[in-house]
């Protein structure tokens, strides 16, 4: 039996910040450089939101459909995809844990950097400093401004 190599794949973080827009554009590119398939991913937080709905099911619905509106404007304004396979993924959970995850069997995965240093960084954590330290394929880290 002979195995078949999966497709290259590269996947990115969104979250609507301007390095989460850099990392996308840094992504599209590296996606066509490598002849990949382009995993456009927004991990988004459960308890996000105030609950509106009478039952933990309407809740839930609730975050789902504005994590879906979200990626749809994602979806508006990022640069043109054209030629790429690409799959926009609206994920519960962590975003390091997410993005951590979706790095199993990846090319490479691309987040944008904040840069949020000095004792807040050491104190909230780092999305991108999580990436670099647990992820399964090399990370790219696009700062601010690149």
């Amino acid at each position: 039996m002979t195995d078949t190599p999966s497709p290259a794949r590269v996947v990115v973080g969104v979250d609507g910040s301007a390095p989460a827009t850099n990392a996308l554009e840094f992504a599209i590119e590296e996606a066509r450089l490598r002849n990949a398939e382009l995993h456009v991913t927004y991990a988004y937080p459960v308890m996000a939101s105030p609950v509106t709905g009478s039952t933990g099911k309407d809740y839930y619905e609730q975050v789902e459909a504005e994590a879906k509106e979200f990626l749809q404007g994602i979806m508006a304004t990022a640069p043109s995809t054209e030629g790429l396979e690409v799959e926009w993924l609206g994920v519960p959970g962590n975003p390091s844990e997410v993005l951590i995850e979706a790095s199993r069997g990846a090319t490479l995965l691309v987040v944008g950097s904040r840069g949020q240093g000095g004792f807040i960084g050491l104190m909230m954590g780092s999305v991108s400093t999580q990436c670099v330290h647990y992820s399964h394929c090399p990370v790219l880290v696009v700062r601010e401004g690149h």
